[in-house]
C-alpha cells in the first residue's frame, strides 16, 4: 500500500493558514495548530507506540482540525472536515483514511467526544496547553481573540470560568494523563490564587 504524501499535505494546509485565516485569531491562529497540536499528537503517538500509519492519520487530523475558520468561527469542525474530503485525495490518502481523519477531527468539537484511541489524542493535544506551564498565555490568548469577537468580561468572570472548565475538564489517553494531569492541577491552584487577588482588589 502506498504511503500518503504527508509534507505535501503539511504544506497545503499551513499555507492557507497563514494566508486566509482572520488576523484576530489569537489562539485559533497557525501557530495553535503547527507550533502547539501537532508535536503534542506527535508526543503522545510516541508514547503509545503508535503504527506509523495511526501516527500519519493522527498528525494529518490535527493538521486540518482548525482549517474551518478560515471559512467561519462557529461550527468550523464541519467545514474542516469537507475540506480534508476535498483536498487528502490529491495527496494519496484512501477514503478510508480520509473517512478516519474525519471522525478524529469531528471529536474536537465542543463538548469534545472522543471515541477510541485516536480521537482521545487528538483532542488531548487540542488542550495540552491546560496542564502545561505557559497555560496563562495560551488562555490569555484565548480572552484576547474572544475580547477581539465582543466577549469581553471581568477577570473575576474570566478566571471564575477558567476554574470552572479546568476543573470539569478531564484528559481521555493515558498519555496525556501522565504527561498533563499534574501541571493542570498547578494551573488550577494558580487560577484560584489569581482570583483570591482579584476578589480582594
Amino acid at each position: 500500500m502506498s504511503q500518503p504524501d504527508f509534507e505535501r499535505a503539511r504544506e497545503y494546509v499551513l499555507v492557507r493558514l497563514e494566508q486566509e485565516l482572520p488576523p484576530n485569531l489569537f489562539y485559533h491562529g497557525i501557530h495553535h495548530t503547527r507550533d502547539d497540536v501537532l508535536p503534542a499528537v506527535a508526543r503522545l503517538a510516541a508514547m503509545a507506540r503508535l503504527s506509523k500509519r495511526q501516527t500519519l492519520l493522527l498528525k494529518t487530523a490535527s493538521l486540518y482540525h482548525d482549517i474551518g475558520f478560515i471559512e467561519q468561527y462557529e461550527m468550523n469542525e464541519p467545514v474542516a472536515i469537507r475540506i480534508a474530503a476535498e483536498t487528502l485525495p490529491s495527496f494519496g490518502y484512501t477514503p478510508k483514511e480520509i473517512q478516519k481523519i474525519q471522525h478524529i477531527i469531528a471529536a474536537t468539537q465542543m463538548p469534545q467526544t472522543p471515541n477510541g484511541p485516536l480521537e482521545n489524542m487528538m483532542c488531548d493535544a487540542d488542550l495540552d496547553s491546560l496542564g502545561r506551564e505557559d497555560y496563562f498565555i495560551i488562555s490569555g490568548n484565548l480572552r484576547k481573540e474572544q475580547e477581539s469577537r465582543g466577549y469581553v468580561v471581568s477577570d473575576r468572570d474570566w478566571f471564575e470560568n477558567q476554574l470552572v472548565f479546568l476543573s470539569k475538564h478531564q484528559y481521555f489517553s493515558p498519555q496525556a494523563h501522565a504527561l498533563r494531569d499534574a501541571g493542570k492541577q498547578k494551573n488550577i491552584e494558580a487560577v484560584l490564587q489569581r482570583l483570591k487577588t482579584v476578589s480582594e482588589l
